[in-house]
């Protein structure tokens, strides 16, 4: 078991590929930092429309206190967030996307003479249709948080 593992992501919404990254990581460490992006990082890089900082916080709240081990939330105004500068964490868990950024955290952990993190890569989940569960899709009424295909 790991001490302590960190999670980054918009979380614009909890669905069941967000739920699989978060629980994963939470089963493999004795407590987890959650890195959620700032309202400004997150529309930077997003198509659809980003939920305000507070809303997303509080949805990964209420799914996050369900799994009933200690976290804490930090904002994040970067890609990196504490990652890259927190001794005490072991482990990053990330999906299949993100795996090029873990690496990246890794390179500058170690150039800062810092332990390099575990990487946990947990891997994209599919809908229904054998298309990756994402919020655009969701958001397009196409599949909904768990996959369901909702039109053809």
């Amino acid at each position: 078991m790991f001490r302590k593992v960190v999670i980054g992501g918009t979380f614009n919404m909890i669905h069941r590929g967000h739920k699989r990254i978060l629980e994963t990581g939470l089963q493999l460490a004795k407590s987890a930092i959650i890195g959620l992006t700032s309202d400004d990082f997150a529309s930077r890089f997003r198509v659809e429309k980003v939920i305000p900082y507070e809303k997303r916080r509080e949805n990964l709240e209420k799914f996050l206190r369900s799994i009933g081990k200690p976290y804490e939330i930090v904002e994040i105004m970067d890609s990196y967030g504490i990652a890259t500068v927190d001794p005490e964490i072991d482990c990053i868990v990330v999906s299949e996307e993100t795996l090029l950024r873990a690496e990246e955290i890794n390179a500058i952990r170690f150039k800062k003479g810092l332990e390099k993190l575990t990487i946990v890569v947990v891997p994209i989940l599919l809908a229904e249709d054998g298309k990756p569960i994402s919020a655009d899709r969701i958001n397009s009424g196409e599949i909904d948080m768990e996959g369901r295909v909702l039109k053809r």
